[in-house]
């Protein structure tokens, strides 16, 4: 059982910058690839960034590239998204989740079966 908590979120100004962590509670971290998504208040959970096992291949949402860079420590078993530039329509619960299912693609991660999630964490961006 893995399990995954998620630290970093709360307000930011728009165009502001946010830096979420994802800690994972087993040292077989570096077997997952691992995903970021966020759900915003009334809206369907949407994909955000995935990045492989070794962190060698990674893959964004549209909306969020050139922004956001996904990134992982695999010796201290977190995940991190550093999110730049941020609008008023990112608001939305941030969580992540660990697949065991090998993905180095945008589709890979963004339909991959997810084994474990995190509780989510906050990000605020006032309009």
């Amino acid at each position: 059982q893995v399990q995954l908590v998620e630290s970093g979120g709360g307000l930011v100004q728009p165009g502001g910058s946010l830096r979420l962590s994802c800690l994972a509670s087993e040292r077989t971290f570096s077997r997952y690839a691992m995903s970021w998504f966020r759900q915003a208040p009334g809206k369907a959970r949407e994909f955000v960034s995935g990045i492989s096992w070794s962190g060698a291949n990674t893959d964004y949402a549209d909306s969020v590239k050139g922004r956001f860079t996904i990134s992982r420590d695999n010796a201290k078993n977190t995940v991190y998204l550093q999110m730049n530039s941020q609008k008023n329509e990112e608001t939305a619960v941030y969580y992540c989740a660990a697949t065991s299912y090998y993905s180095a693609t945008y589709e890979d991660f963004a339909l991959a079966v997810y084994d474990y999630w995190g509780q989510g964490t906050q990000v605020t961006v006032p309009s």
